[in-house]
């Protein structure tokens, strides 16, 4: 019989990773059956490889930050700390309790059949694993040493982890995994970062000119923030072109329709045409929503209001600046979070939402760094250590395969009391 594995994650950044190592062990072991509880969100990344969900799943109006303001909820020492509250009441009104507590069933329902967990993200799908008794795996996306110095984790997540239950420890770099090791947790390892892994070129002619500089737009992928942040970097263009032209070209998620992008052109005072571009006066904003690698690869420099996404540009050597937006996801202190795990290739201006002078910095630092050879040099190295490079997903599919080869059956193994 062949063996089984549940992936779990909370996140579409998270989805990515787990569905990426997902395939790769499909490659390594055609035998092996896998199935997915996404905790956050509709689980797209999963359903596009044919996955069986096994569990509810809901697009809640925070697409899932508020997990963690539930867990603050519990920690005093935590309240009013980067919490929302607004967006915490609509989620519970759309029915967070509901839908977690559905999807906690379903995991402990399906966990006894299977041979193995796989919890990418924080804390939550490390409690999902945790409370089955099951044998399980951590991939730590979420958490980097990089932060603070050192890896900042909650007490339930340490509990999780340093369980017998917990086979391996998995970091996104290998700082956090040294940090982790020092600190007593012998389990943890760095063997790369699925994302990069997806970072091929499509081929897809983006008609551009590699003789003027190329900078691409990442609005993010969650809605209806991803139109909000879209028409920030417009109006950014706008700042930047008359201090030197150059060519703007966004990435788009497929979620984002030619009806939207035409009531957005409307609203901002832009032109959209059908030939997948916005222009203002002299200004042109291409974009695409099918090449997402071939705009990564071929850019000097990136607009940036994403989190995978500005990772991915910073594993390629891309300089990025972001500017704050209204969230729930890009607000200042996620901007603030991925300047620390980033490093110097990725600067924020200001610290509150984009105003006229914070524009024309914002277009002052893109024009700097693009002509600046020193500076995008260091963002090639920078880009190693921060992110790596690709190999991530079949390395980490092999540490899965490698326990798998040598597990005992379900029947004998020992689970943890809780």
């Amino acid at each position: 019989m062949g063996k089984r594995v549940l992936f779990l994650s909370n996140g579409h950044g998270e989805d990515l990773n787990a569905s990426l190592i997902l395939r790769a062990l499909r490659h390594l072991m055609s035998e092996v059956e896998v199935a997915a509880m996404p905790i956050v969100g509709n689980g797209k990344a999963y359903r596009r490889l044919g996955v069986a969900i096994i569990g509810p799943t809901r697009q809640l109006p925070s697409s899932g930050f508020n997990y963690i303001n539930v867990l603050r909820l519990l920690n005093p020492r935590h309240w009013g700390k980067d919490m929302n509250l607004l967006n915490l009441a609509r989620d519970l009104v759309a029915g967070l309790f509901a839908l977690t507590w559905g999807q906690v069933r379903a995991v402990r329902q399906f966990a006894p059949s299977c041979d193995l967990l796989f919890a990418t993200g924080d804390v939550v799908p490390i409690l999902f694993a945790r409370i089955t008794g099951r044998p399980f795996m951590v991939f730590l996306v979420s958490t980097s040493s990089y932060y603070e110095g050192k890896a900042k984790l909650p007490w339930l997540a340490v509990w999780g982890m340093r369980s017998r239950q917990c086979q391996a420890v998995f970091t996104r770099d290998a700082y956090t995994a040294r940090d982790l090791q020092q600190r007593g947790m012998a389990k943890a390892k760095f063997c790369g970062y699925p994302i990069m892994d997806v970072l091929t070129p499509t081929g897809k002619p983006l008609h551009l000119n590699p003789a003027q500089p190329i900078v691409a737009l990442l609005p993010g992928s969650r809605l209806p923030e991803a139109l909000e942040n879209l028409a920030l970097l417009l109006a950014l263009c706008r700042y930047i072109h008359p201090r030197q032209p150059m060519q703007f070209v966004a990435a788009l998620v497929p979620e984002i329709h030619e009806a939207q992008l035409s009531a957005l052109a409307l609203e901002q005072g832009w032109t959209h045409h059908a030939h997948h571009a916005l222009t203002h006066d002299a200004v042109t904003v291409t974009y695409h929503r099918d090449a997402f690698p071939d705009i990564l690869t071929c850019c000097d420099a990136v607009l940036g209001m994403a989190g995978t996404a500005v990772e991915q540009a910073v594993g390629l050597g891309k300089p990025v600046v972001q500017m704050i937006g209204k969230g729930p996801q890009f607000t200042y202190p996620f901007a603030d979070a991925q300047m620390r795990l980033l490093g110097e290739s990725v600067v924020t201006i200001g610290n509150r939402p984009a105003t006229p002078a914070l524009l024309i910095q914002a277009a002052e630092t893109v024009i700097e760094m693009i002509n600046n050879p020193a500076y995008l040099r260091r963002c090639q190295q920078n880009g190693k250590e921060r992110v790596g490079p690709p190999g991530g997903a079949r390395a980490l599919a092999s540490q899965i395969q490698a326990y798998l080869g040598c597990c005992p059956s379900l029947s004998t193994i020992s689970e943890d009391p809780l």
